[in-house]
């Protein structure tokens, strides 16, 4: 006869198959819904760090938390939003129990991530694939790991507002923002270069040989006809994840 913990892991595997055989226009469904009200606790406790308060868009703890459930972080300050306003009984449950006492919601949230897939997620989703969307932006780029997809979009915002003969590593605004992204300004000079090879306007050669080609290439598919204030503006929102 079959233990409980066997029938739980005979049920969990039956989810899981289930789950990969669907078509993907139903994993992208169930994706969008994968929040859960524990993790309120997890928001709270980001909610109350120093200032309190709702945090920045891509506040760095917010982005690490959305890589961490595979949910956007513009999902996840919604969801921090309803914190702030108490908006429903769950919540202000929550809130009476823990925003007096912040080891002890220290401890909850230790607890709920030690429980998150039964201690042992990573291994019980070996082999599953994770259709990844925003997280992508984040993580280090396959062809160079100095750069992520969000680092080349700052880049990006930057190369449309200099000129071409400014685009060198003395220039102060290529300093400033290899500082805050830690990187050398020649790193910095390399990706607006390969910015140039990109340009309609400029009508110039890809004649640079580099690994970060095709990854700037796909950012200014993205981002190259944005409206310069549109771009500019989310370069400002993208930069509280370096300052933090």
């Amino acid at each position: 006869m079959a233990t409980k913990v066997q029938k739980k892991l005979n049920y969990q595997l039956l989810i899981v198959f289930f789950f990969v055989s669907l078509p993907q226009k139903y994993k992208d469904m169930a994706k969008n819904a994968v929040w859960q009200d524990d993790y309120y606790l997890l928001l709270m406790q980001i909610y109350l760090h120093r200032p309190v308060g709702v945090k920045p868009l891509y506040n760095r703890e917010m982005v690490d938390l959305s890589l961490e459930l595979h949910i956007a972080p513009q999902y996840l300050r919604t969801r921090m939003q309803q914190i702030a306003h108490l908006e429903m009984p769950r919540i202000e449950r929550i809130w009476q129990t823990y925003s007096e006492n912040p080891r002890r919601l220290a401890r909850a949230v230790r607890l709920l991530r030690e429980m998150k897939g039964f201690g042992a997620a990573d291994d019980f989703y070996k082999g599953v694939e994770v259709q990844e969307t925003f997280e992508k932006d984040f993580r280090p780029l396959s062809e160079d790991e100095r750069f992520t997809p969000v680092m080349l979009i700052l880049i990006l915002d930057l190369y449309f507002r200099l000129s071409t003969i400014t685009m060198v590593a003395d220039t102060p605004e290529v300093q400033e923002l290899a500082r805050l992204l830690r990187l050398k300004a020649s790193d910095l000079v390399l990706v607006l270069d390969i910015y140039q090879t990109c340009d309609p306007y400029l009508n110039r050669d890809a004649l640079i040989v580099s690994n970060l080609l095709l990854p700037c290439q796909q950012v200014w598919q993205r981002y190259g006809n944005m409206e310069p204030h549109v771009l500019a503006a989310y370069a400002e929102e993208l930069k509280v994840y370096f300052r933090g």
